[in-house]
């Protein structure tokens, strides 16, 4: 079984003093290198969704099966391993660090692997620095397109099977929404993860191979062609 494979089953999640759940999915399954796009109302759930399938957010009930692993049954020790490995994380806000390099933040995720990166490691963020086309100024210099350019880089310097992407491109503006929606899924076929993204952009849930609605805690499938 691939590691970019996840089968979820029978998943319930609430936050603490919620009297019903916010979250109910019977069943979901995506093969690795599928894209998926999940859409809906804001406050319906799509983040604390892709927080639960990220291991971030722990479920009430239910299995979270990628590959082998059910992150939802993973002490929290092997849970921060099988983030580091295999997942990456795309943010709406960025999460870079102010006064480090474009490639240092790229970098940063070997920082909690080891206190020096490798010189492989050096060379492929350089790579995707070039790749993304963002200059090497500190964060707080960059655009706001920049920033996010620098993210996805991040996300994959790893070779993650999987992309977790949670409104990518909503805080920008229409050209670099574009830039960015069009870097995510290149980068991300290139590399055959799986890929899962939260959006409200229309355009960019209609390039991936499958789209849902959250709706009442429920996902729903939506028939759309690809533009």
């Amino acid at each position: 079984m691939a590691t970019g494979d996840l089968h979820v089953s029978e998943l319930s999640f609430r936050f603490a003093g919620q009297a019903s759940d916010l979250l109910r999915v019977d069943q979901l399954s995506i093969a690795h290198g599928q894209t998926l796009g999940i859409r809906g109302a804001s406050g319906a759930g799509k983040s604390t969704l892709l927080h639960c399938l990220a291991g971030i957010e722990p479920v009430d009930r239910g299995s979270i099966r990628w590959g082998g692993d059910d992150i939802a049954a993973l002490p929290a020790a092997a849970l921060a391993r099988w983030r580091a490995q295999r997942l990456g994380l795309v943010f709406q806000d960025f999460h870079l660090v102010e006064g480090l390099s474009a490639l240092g933040n790229i970098l940063l995720p070997a920082s909690f692997n080891s206190w020096r990166a490798s010189p492989a490691l050096k060379q492929r963020a350089g790579e995707l620095l070039a790749r993304v086309g963002a200059p090497n100024r500190r964060a707080e210099l960059l655009s706001r397109g920049e920033r996010q350019r620098v993210a996805v880089a991040r996300a994959l310097l790893f070779k993650p099977e999987v992309i977790l992407a949670d409104e990518p491109t909503a805080s920008l503006d229409a050209d670099n929404r574009e830039i960015v929606s069009a870097l995510l899924l290149d980068l991300v076929s290139e590399h055959g993860a799986t890929l899962i993204v939260v959006s409200h952009e229309a355009h960019l849930l209609a390039r991936l191979d499958r789209q849902l609605e959250l709706r009442g805690g429920v996902l729903h499938e939506i028939e759309e062609s690809h533009v």
